[in-house]
């Protein structure tokens, strides 16, 4: 049996899922995969932290942070308040980061991943700020330290695009991609279309735990702006920051837009396109659209995302995923990190 070790940044929503997922997962690991996953260090923004060389108890810091405790309390030593000083003060073989987004300049989570990448941790991230504007160097850090760096849950949470992208389609040529990247949106949109107001059906978002309590990020469409700067960027090799995407959100449908769509029979959705010619972007946009029946788009509902790539060898391929939550975003991060123990 061999014992990997991991350090968390950020113990929310993402973090708590991964820990129960780990909890969930131990027998499988064990039996299928040969792995014992300890957590040797957590730290948060508002509950404290803990460092435990040789495992903190995963139960006892799910109930410590449902009891509005502080980590601390199961800390084997003083945690340093600094991020960069608790992951040079830990010993990992890899890195959970799910700090908060930041869709302008990608830090914290930046520093967070330098910061393991440079102590000798694989760096495993939930966080787009890094993809999009930190993918060279933190990519270019990772090959000189002989480490990778991953983030499959940064785009459609678990489903998977990058892994994708990376092993089953070699040779295979993307020239496009269209599809609903922001799943709070298109929830928001479908209350609208029952009569809601724009702010009764945020109110419904949040009151379910998909909607921040600031939502600008999604109904601005940054959100989705930096999902197209991530796939972009990743898969088509071509750097793309949020701030280039032709960006409109969705603050001016109003209900008579909602009502003539669907007297004709059509529907209104906040859709993400890509298009490009060789190495150059023709088309990178998120703005809302009306779509007919026909399209595939038409038919994802609640908080369900959904994209098609247009390939050379495949022109229509799609993957939907269904009321994506953190438990997916978890799997995600645990399928990056099997990968990576795996060399794939």
């Amino acid at each position: 049996m061999k014992q990997i070790a991991l350090v968390m940044v950020g113990f929310g929503n993402v973090g708590q899922a991964f820990a129960r997922l780990l909890l969930r997962k131990k027998p499988v690991l064990a039996e299928k995969y040969g792995l014992e996953f300890i957590v040797t260090g957590i730290i948060t923004g508002r509950h404290g932290g803990a460092i435990n060389s040789g495992g903190i108890n995963l139960t006892r810091a799910l109930e410590t942070i449902q009891r509005g405790q502080s980590l601390d309390i199961l800390s084997e030593q003083p945690v340093p308040a600094n991020v960069t000083d608790f992951i040079f003060s830990s010993s990992a073989d890899a890195m959970l980061e799910t700090s908060p987004v930041n869709h302008h300049t990608g830090q914290p989570a930046i520093d967070h991943i330098k910061a393991a990448l440079n102590k000798g941790m694989h760096a495993i991230t939930a966080n787009k700020g890094p993809v999009v504007h930190g993918l060279a160097e933190l990519n270019k850090i990772a090959a000189m330290r002989g480490k990778r760096f991953m983030y499959e849950s940064t785009v459609m949470d678990g489903a998977p695009i990058f892994s994708l992208f990376r092993g089953p389609l070699p040779a295979a040529d993307l020239q496009g991609f269209t599809g609903i990247l922001n799943s709070c949106t298109n929830f928001i949109l479908g209350l609208m279309e029952k009569g809601m107001s724009l702010e009764e059906a945020i109110g419904e978002g949040q009151k379910i735990g998909i909607t921040e309590t600031d939502p600008s990020a999604d109904i601005d469409g940054w959100d989705a702006a930096i999902k197209v700067a991530a796939l972009t960027s990743v898969l088509m090799d071509i750097p793309l920051k949020p701030q280039q995407v032709n960006r409109t959100g969705i603050r001016e449908i109003t209900p008579a837009m909602l009502q003539e769509a669907q007297q004709a029979g059509e529907r209104w959705k906040l859709v993400c396109t890509v298009r490009r010619e060789g190495q150059r972007l023709l088309e990178a946009s998120v703005k809302p659209a009306r779509v007919a029946p026909g399209s595939p788009l038409y038919s994802i509902e609640g908080t369900s995302s959904y994209v098609e790539f247009k390939l050379d060898v495949l022109p229509g391929l799609g993957i939907v995923e269904g009321n994506p939550g953190p438990d997916t975003t978890a799997y995600g991060m645990l399928a990056d990190l099997l990968n990576v123990l795996r060399g794939q």
